[in-house]
């Protein structure tokens, strides 16, 4: 078996076996494949598709090529993946409250990709704050407060680590087959009970039609369970930003707002509906609406926020964040309000070009060896549909240096459409996908 000629099967469109596939993906992961190989293993994949059964088999052979976690627990293990947006800050609060209502939760999460920002880069606003634990840490934290958000590490699916650089500089970055598997063989590996995925559709997000968020949801769905994982998706909406506020330590508190009682909205709605969803699966729940309940219930009554301060804790943060959050989070230099050029109803938000303003404002990367400031971003952004007078805040701007500000000033103002007319405001739950 060689490189070469499971390449060239892929190529002539040949369905391609386990065992082909196990061997490349740890070719992949010890370099007895090369650079070009990957690169033309995965440009035949873009074009020419693996099918339902070679895309099952390289999610699992990819998983396998590292070391895949197991758990001795007396709950299930649990966990939530989101294809990305904008003010999404929903894994920070859906973990604890998952632990609250009876789960553990041991999340592989990543950093900032393209507009987006990263779970892994919003909890390292909070200062001291560790996400690169090795598995002794990561299983110590989880035995202490049920949950950790940590980063995957080199033992954790080395052959995605290795293609996913590979398609970032060869152009294929879409294929369906590939983003699967890189998404799934990570959450795999953690040796997950059931998983929940959150497939976002909208201006924000990756995929801007329903029918490529559904696409998607479904090639995750089928993949996953024929893995045996239980999980199911939700489409959700991205037309605007999920939170009203976009930068990391930004999105830190407008978790602690709603893990403390203090906003709900659309973040909260959607963190309920996730829950329910994975509770219900691990049967957690009797149904959907029981799950959402127990969700709502354990962020109304402080256990989630209690969980989030244990985790944080035992994660090096502060031990009394939750208690003095708004004390330990770091703030921008720069603070300036974008005010509206003339009144009327918020008909469209650009979420991705919001994304790329908090880029620009050092609250992403935009190449990999960037530092991130953590205080920089958006806050208090009006809601689509909403009505706004001449001359009232849009948002407000954190940004490090007068300059900077004013560049994102006029950034905001062009992602921001105001029209005379209410425009017809999209679901927040576009659709369910999965058993």
């Amino acid at each position: 078996m060689d490189a070469r000629g499971i390449i060239t099967r892929l190529r002539d469109r040949l369905p391609l076996t386990r065992d082909e596939l196990d061997w490349f993906a740890r070719g992949l992961a010890d370099g007895a494949v090369s650079d070009a190989q990957a690169g033309a293993f995965a440009m035949a994949a873009l074009l020419n598709g693996l099918g339902d059964e070679g895309r099952v088999a390289l999610t699992l052979a990819m998983r396998d090529s590292g070391h895949v976690l197991g758990w001795d627990m007396d709950r299930p293990v649990l966990d939530k993946h989101s294809t990305g947006g904008v003010g999404d800050c929903v894994s920070l609060i859906l973990a604890p409250a998952l632990v609250a209502c009876g789960a553990c939760v041991p999340m592989i999460s990543g950093r900032g990709l393209g507009h987006t920002g990263g779970t892994l880069d919003k909890m390292e606003a909070i200062p001291g704050l560790r996400t690169d634990l090795d598995e002794v840490r990561l299983r110590a934290v989880v035995a202490q407060a049920g949950c950790a958000i940590v980063s995957a590490s080199a033992a954790i699916a080395p052959a995605d680590r290795r293609l996913y650089a590979i398609r970032d500089v060869t152009g294929t970055v879409e294929s369906l087959d590939l983003i699967t598997a890189s998404i799934l063989s990570k959450k795999l590996a953690a040796g997950l009970d059931g998983l929940v995925l959150d497939v976002k559709t909208g201006s924000g997000a990756f995929m801007k039609t329903p029918e490529q968020a559904r696409a998607l949801a479904r090639a995750l769905v089928e993949t996953a369970n024929a893995a045996g994982c239980p999980t199911m998706a939700l489409m959700t909406d991205m037309n605007q930003p999920l939170a009203p506020d976009l930068g990391n330590a930004l999105e830190v508190a407008a978790t602690m707002r709603v893990l403390t009682g203090q906003a709900g909205g659309r973040l909260l709605d959607v963190t309920a509906a996730l829950g329910a969803a994975v509770l219900a699966g691990a049967g957690l729940s009797a149904d959907a609406e029981t799950g959402a309940q127990a969700i709502r219930a354990s962020i109304a009554d402080g256990r989630a926020a209690e969980c989030f301060g244990q985790m944080v804790a035992a994660q090096g943060g502060p031990t009394r964040f939750v208690q003095d959050w708004a004390r330990f989070l770091p703030e921008a230099n720069v603070i300036r309000e974008v005010k509206a050029p003339q009144s009327g109803y918020i008909a469209a938000i650009d979420g991705h070009a919001l994304g790329l303003c908090v880029v620009a404002l050092g609250g992403g990367r935009q190449v990999e060896s960037d530092r991130i400031d953590p205080a920089v971003g958006l806050s208090d952004m009006v809601e689509l549909g909403a009505w706004v007078d001449a001359g009232q805040p849009l948002a407000r701007i954190h940004a490090a240096r007068p300059e900077a500000a004013q560049k994102a000033m006029a950034q905001v103002l062009g992602a921001i459409t105001i029209a005379q007319d209410a425009p017809d405001l999209p679901p927040l739950i576009h659709d369910r996908v999965g058993p």
